[in-house]
């Protein structure tokens, strides 16, 4: 039974080009090697490595320049102790209108104020201006130093330059130690997070960024499978490269340093435009699609991976059109404007207490659930 469903799952036939088996890339020529799906079983047990050098570099290093940045933690409003409106918000945070109703007779409470106690209470577990600064502070060391280390190896390298490298040879291509620990590194990023997930404090987007880390590390881990080593990691740097200029702008964002969020914003957005809608569809995506079919030919997960570049270039072009829209606000206005989905509830004079309890940060989040826009949020996108 354990032997058939291997043989299902590893499948040449769907894996490799048509006359290529695994036999094949088990005996590679003296001095080279292959990749091997064992190899990035390392990964995980780096993935916790990685979660503990965060927790590291935000207690030693994110949260000293918080405090030089006088960011500080903050202490939310705590909501009135109640155990019935505990326990049904463990279960929704957001109650509708037939359950406040119910609560409301339950309790002799005016729904108002039971919309005030959930309202507070969620604030409650939100996390803090610091705590999101330290994070932020995390992803963009980590998204700089490993572009840096990516475009290192990529810029001495034949196929970065042309394309049509990436194929030449193709599936017997070699495991430089490079491509192995770049992919390693990446792995084992999105491996911590999505691990970190389940410890931080639970946010709004956990399912959407569940799925998307999840998404990621099978793309990562597929590619290394069937040796797309030299497509995978030029399609890692494209994506690494805007991402640093997202993360420096929510850190200006955070730190109230307002014209130097907006320019940053204005910064990523022009670098995502170049690397996704261009540098992606055009050198990335081409190569891929019709340079990998003209050298190497088409099989059974060439057009799995072609169809998820796809997929991922049609919510490039989605999430630019939402960061152009607040690059607009952002240019004409002089400062990002504040989105009406911010994570973080203000309420009016009758709901909390005073009319002038605004939501002091500026925050931007487009609905993109991928950290394409969000500097007052909490996703990030890949």
């Amino acid at each position: 039974m354990t032997s058939s469903i291997s043989a299902w799952l590893w499948s040449e036939r769907f894996w490799l080009p048509e006359n290529v088996t695994w036999a094949d890339l088990e005996q590679p020529p003296p001095g080279v090697e292959y990749p091997r799906m064992r190899h990035i079983l390392y990964a995980l047990p780096l993935a916790v490595g990685v979660f503990l050098l965060r927790m590291i570099f935000e207690r030693l290093v994110a949260k000293p320049c918080a405090h030089i940045l006088q960011i500080q933690a903050g202490v939310p409003r705590q909501a009135q102790p109640n155990a019935v409106l505990e326990k049904v918000y463990q279960s929704k945070t957001c109650p509708d209108t037939r359950l406040l109703e119910g609560l409301s007779k339950q309790m002799d409470w005016d729904e108002r104020k039971i919309q005030r106690w959930f309202r507070v209470r969620r604030n409650q577990d939100r996390p803090s201006t610091q705590k999101k600064f330290c994070e932020s502070m995390w992803r963009f060391t980590f998204y700089l130093g490993i572009f840096i280390y990516g475009i290192r190896h990529l810029w001495v390298s034949p196929w970065m330059w042309d394309t049509r490298q990436c194929w030449y040879n193709y599936p017997f291509q070699p495991l430089s130690p490079g491509q192995f620990n770049h992919y390693a590194a990446e792995l084992a990023f999105y491996w911590s997070l999505m691990f970190s997930q389940f410890i931080d404090i639970k946010r709004k987007d956990f399912i959407i960024m569940l799925v998307h880390h999840l998404a990621t590390i099978f793309l990562i881990t597929f590619s290394y499978a069937n040796n797309m080593l030299r497509a995978g990691t030029l399609v890692m740097c494209v994506h690494d490269a805007s991402d640093i200029f997202l993360e420096a702008a929510k850190l200006a964002n955070y730190a109230k340093y307002q014209r130097l969020c907006d320019g940053l914003f204005v910064v990523f957005s022009i670098s995502f435009f170049f690397t996704r809608l261009i540098i992606y569809p055009f050198w990335v995506v081409y190569s891929v699609l019709i340079e990998s079919w003209e050298i190497v030919g088409p099989y059974q997960a060439w057009w799995l991976l072609n169809g998820l570049l796809l997929v991922l270039q049609i919510l490039h072009i989605i999430w630019f059109y939402l960061i152009t829209r607040i690059a607009i606000k952002a240019i004409f206005k002089g400062k990002v404007a504040k989105d009406d989905r911010s994570d973080i509830e203000s309420s009016s004079d009758e709901d909390i207490h005073s009319s002038s309890s605004k939501n002091p940060s500026q925050t931007l989040k487009p609905k993109d659930r991928s950290h394409t826009g969000n500097l007052n949020g909490d996703t990030h996108d890949h």
